[in-house]
C-alpha cells in the first residue's frame, strides 16, 4: 500500500502591507499583499501575484501565478483566474513558456464565479458574476455573459467611437 505525499501550505513567505486581513484557511504563498486589503477563506493567492491596496478577495477565489490586481478592486467569491492558455491542445503540464499574464486594473469588480483567462482590464470596470472573460478590457463598462460582452459603457458615446 502506497502512502500519500502531503504539503501543507497556509501562510508562507508572503510580504504584507499594513492593516491587511486574512480569514483562515488560507493558502498564500510567494505573493504581495497590499496596506488595507482583505483576503477571505478557503481562497489560495499564488506565488508572484500582487493584490493592490484596499482590494478585497472573497472566500473560495483562486489566483494563480502571473495576475496583477490593483488598488480597490472587488474580487467575488468563487472567482477563478488562469494563466494556461492550453495553446498546444492540452495543459501546458509545467512548461511555464506557455502560460500569460493577467492585469487588472484599479476598481474593477468581479463578480462571484467569474472566470478569467489571461487578459488585461482597464480601470473602472464591473464583471458580472458567472461571466467568464476570454479577451483583453480596454473600455470601461460593466461586462457579462460567455464570452463577457460589454452590456455598458463608463464613457460618452463620442468618446467610444474614437477609441474602437
Amino acid at each position: 500500500m502506497s502512502h500519500p505525499t502531503f504539503k501543507q501550505v497556509g501562510v508562507v513567505d508572503v510580504s504584507f502591507g499594513n492593516n491587511v486581513t486574512v480569514v483562515q484557511p488560507t493558502n498564500l504563498y510567494g505573493c504581495t499583499i497590499c496596506d488595507d486589503a482583505f483576503v477571505g477563506p478557503y481562497t489560495e493567492i499564488q506565488k508572484g501575484v500582487k493584490i493592490g491596496a484596499r482590494t478585497k478577495v472573497q472566500s473560495h477565489a483562486f489566483v494563480c501565478e502571473l495576475v496583477e490586481i490593483g488598488e480597490d478592486c472587488f474580487i467575488g467569491h468563487g472567482v477563478m483566474f488562469t494563466n494556461d492558455t492550453f495553446a498546444q491542445g492540452g495543459p501546458a503540464r509545467g512548461n511555464k513558456n506557455l502560460w500569460r499574464v493577467t492585469r487588472i486594473g484599479n476598481r474593477v469588480s468581479i463578480g462571484s464565479n467569474a472566470t478569467l483567462l489571461p487578459v488585461e482590464i482597464c480601470d473602472d470596470v464591473v464583471i458580472g458574476a458567472g461571466a467568464v472573460v476570454t479577451r483583453d478590457i480596454a473600455i470601461s463598462g460593466t461586462y457579462a455573459g460567455n464570452p463577457a460582452r460589454l452590456l455598458k459603457s463608463n464613457i460618452a458615446s463620442s468618446d467610444l467611437i474614437g477609441s474602437l
